[in-house]
């Protein structure tokens, strides 16, 4: 891949998933900096912003061919989180086949490609690199994600491995909470376990550098969370005092009722209360968030050269309107 561009304004950027989650503050991102982005959209989006869009979906060969041509740069986002294997198979494998091998016709000298740290499998997992463990996915989602990084690395990309993703958007993390402390409302093993989040809008400018700016990040996979962990313990805390969820007790600081596997209630006994009141989060969603799962990711934002700001809780006050709306809840006082 070719070294970056200092003039934003000049170069054109092939998107994927700009109307999803973390692409549209992609796309927001890009455009703040003048990038001109050609955007693929089953449905192009009312007002149309400002992108180009490029009408169809991975899945057919001529927009592929007119979302990329002359594009600098491929920004692979869109993906399919849940599903059966043919359903996820058809966008996350054959659908990066499809838009990869397009880039590829056109010239395209940079892609980037979003994964997730899912790939890993079940954990524990604490301060690891990049596959100092092997990925072992068990949903259908991310197994094929991972054949789909595969597609990705074989075009010479930069795969990105963020793990939970927080912000104004975000219809997975903290409803999975909300759910969970009602589920089990104890201390999770004393809320300790150390978690690999990022805020969207902070994900949103790393991708932004990777696709506009001069940097030294080479085709390869990276994690692309905030480097500095969460404690599971400090996100409930901080969620709490902004009357988004109920407080857990003993989850406002280190520490809590000891057990077996340390603080709090033990990782058998939060697996028992889950399993005793049906939801929709499983047990291994549960794990995710309960438990270690902690991926080393300084790298890429020091070879971008994008600073990752102060974290994502810092970023939560400003996301609590939208998950306020999005849980129901009534307006503070």
């Amino acid at each position: 891949m070719a070294a970056g561009r200092r003039h934003p304004e000049r170069t054109t950027v092939a998107l994927t998933g700009a109307t999803g989650f973390i692409g549209s503050a992609v796309l927001a991102a890009l455009t703040a900096r003048g990038a001109r982005v050609r955007a693929l959209a089953r449905a192009v989006p009312d007002g149309r912003g400002p992108a180009v869009w490029v009408p169809g979906d991975l899945a057919d060969g001529a927009a592929l061919a007119a979302l990329c041509e002359g594009a600098d740069v491929l920004l692979h986002l869109a993906s399919r989180v849940s599903g059966g294997a043919e359903e996820c198979a058809a966008v996350n494998v054959h659908g990066t086949e499809a838009v990869t091998a397009a880039a590829t016709r056109a010239g395209v000298r940079r892609i980037v490609h979003l994964s997730t740290t899912a790939v890993y499998g079940e954990g524990p997992h604490s301060g690891i690199g990049v596959d100092e463990v092997p990925a072992a996915p068990v949903s259908e989602a991310s197994r094929t994600r991972l054949l789909g990084e595969r597609v990705a690395l074989a075009a010479g990309a930069v795969v990105l491995r963020p793990g939970l993703v927080t912000g104004t958007g975000d219809r997975w993390v903290v409803p999975a909470l909300a759910e969970l402390v009602r589920r089990v409302p104890v201390p999770w093993v004393g809320g300790n376990a150390r978690l690999s989040v990022v805020d969207r809008a902070d994900l949103a400018r790393l991708i932004a550098a990777l696709a506009l700016d001069d940097h030294a990040v080479p085709p390869g996979v990276q994690h692309a969370s905030h480097p500095d962990p969460v404690r599971a313990g400090d996100l409930l805390a901080a969620l709490a005092g902004l009357g988004l969820l109920p407080a857990l007790p003993g989850v406002d600081g280190p520490g809590g009722a000891d057990g077996p596997d340390g603080p709090g209630a033990s990782w058998d006994e939060c697996r028992r209360l889950l399993a005793a009141t049906p939801g929709r989060v499983s047990e291994r969603q549960f794990s995710l968030i309960a438990r270690d799962h902690w991926y080393r990711g300084d790298d890429v934002w020091r070879l971008a050269a994008c600073p990752p700001g102060p974290g994502p809780l810092a970023r939560l006050p400003a996301a609590a309107p939208w998950y306020r709306q999005a849980l129901g809840l009534a307006a503070p006082a």
